[in-house]
């Protein structure tokens, strides 16, 4: 078992005091009068809570993607979900922290550690889907610079963004094949566009289709090496899982936390619904798979801190789907458990219906999980 240090125990407490002085009224406001979360964002990237895994010589904490996930978690487990402290800090930060130049660290690092700056990460396409194979977006060699084309869908915070982590494809001038690569684009480029992708899904943080046609960039906008490959692409999508898990366990302890209060409290036939075992038993079950999922996580995290990124996929991946699948259980039992009030304004459990489904769905679906795990856990026939 991953025990957490008594250093990462009082982070959870920091954490967990500030958004409670915020809430989930605060952050349902903001969501509905088309507001972000400015002000809870501030604080924590103040406090240092965004760079927390940030190394000290450039404003971090010089901690570990443990530390940040447990940052996160304790946000949504408090009502307010940050849905960019997946992709700011925790993708686009520490890519360019393990992989870029010392002029790209010194450029970036200091203000996404703070907060002062937001990154979003695009690599979907609408195309390629979970394939990153198929991945089209293509850079091509301008001078000292780079030209960029290609289409990105389902990108989170374009509109709070001043620049896009961008994974593209580039010609491998020895072998002529196309190989990964990621861009730091500027959201203001000329070439550059975002068009809205409207959902169901009630959060600050808003979707989008990206366009981009003949993006020019300079050549320092290449992030570390055109030939570190998927090796630097997985950077990021390991710490995207965990932080995945953690924004997903968040949401379910809320969820949790709210059903339990109401089952003590809320008296018919003379006790409290929360005596009768139809209530009980399903909370309980509840309270164990979320707890399950959490040691996962916390598994991968340490994983992925001690430089085994190989195992720490395998456990990201594990947690992700553990996660998703907890928090939809969770979230769909407390709404139940609430009866009719499950779905009132007044309780704050409705919206998060929709929200949970992101833990099965995004950043990678759990079919695709369960196929990453049937292939590479049970060394069965690779499907797909």
């Amino acid at each position: 078992m991953i025990l957490e240090s008594d250093e990462r125990q009082a982070l959870r407490r920091a954490v967990s005091d500030l958004a409670g002085k915020y809430g989930h009224d605060y952050y349902l406001r903001c969501t509905r009068a088309g507001e972000k979360t400015t002000e809870l964002w501030q604080e924590a990237g103040r406090l240092g809570y965004l760079g927390v895994h940030v190394p000290e010589e450039y404003g971090g904490g010089g901690g570990g993607i443990g530390d940040l996930a447990a940052v996160c978690e304790e946000l949504g487990a408090a009502g307010c979900p940050l849905l960019m402290m997946v992709v700011s800090p925790a993708i686009c930060a520490t890519v360019i922290s393990r992989f870029g130049t010392p002029e790209q660290k010194q450029r970036w690092l200091p203000g996404l550690a703070d907060g002062t700056k937001i990154f979003a990460f695009a690599i979907t396409e609408p195309d390629a889907g979970s394939n990153s194979h198929k991945l089209t977006t293509t850079a091509t060699r301008d001078g000292d610079g780079w030209l960029l084309t290609g289409r990105k869908t389902y990108i989170s915070g374009i509109d709070e963004a001043e620049a896009v982590l961008v994974v593209g494809r580039t010609a491998d001038e020895r072998t002529g094949r196309l190989k990964p690569v990621l861009f730091v684009v500027p959201t203001d480029a000329p070439g550059f566009t975002a068009q809205h992708i409207p959902t169901e899904l009630v959060a600050p943080e808003k979707q989008y289709n990206l366009f981009l046609d003949d993006v020019r960039l300079p050549g320092d906008a290449l992030v570390g090496s055109a030939d570190a490959g998927l090796l630097q692409l997985f950077a990021g999508l390991n710490p995207e899982r965990i932080m995945a898990s953690a924004f997903a366990l968040g949401m379910a302890r809320y969820a949790l936390a709210r059903a339990v209060e109401y089952a003590k409290t809320r008296d018919v036939w003379g006790q409290p619904i929360g005596a009768h075992q139809a209530i009980s038993h399903p909370l309980a079950a509840c309270h164990i798979e979320v707890e399950l999922a959490r040691l996962m996580t916390r598994e991968a995290a340490h994983l992925y801190d001690s430089g085994d990124d190989q195992a720490a996929g395998e456990a990201a991946n594990m947690a992700k789907y553990a996660a998703g699948e907890a928090t939809v259980k969770t979230v769909d039992q407390a709404v139940q458990t609430h009866g009719g009030n499950g779905l009132a304004t007044e309780y704050g459990l409705a919206t998060l219906l929709v929200a949970s489904r992101l833990g099965r769905i995004a950043p990678v679906s759990r079919e695709m999980i369960l196929n990453f795990v049937a292939q590479h856990s049970l060394g069965l026939p690779r499907s797909y």
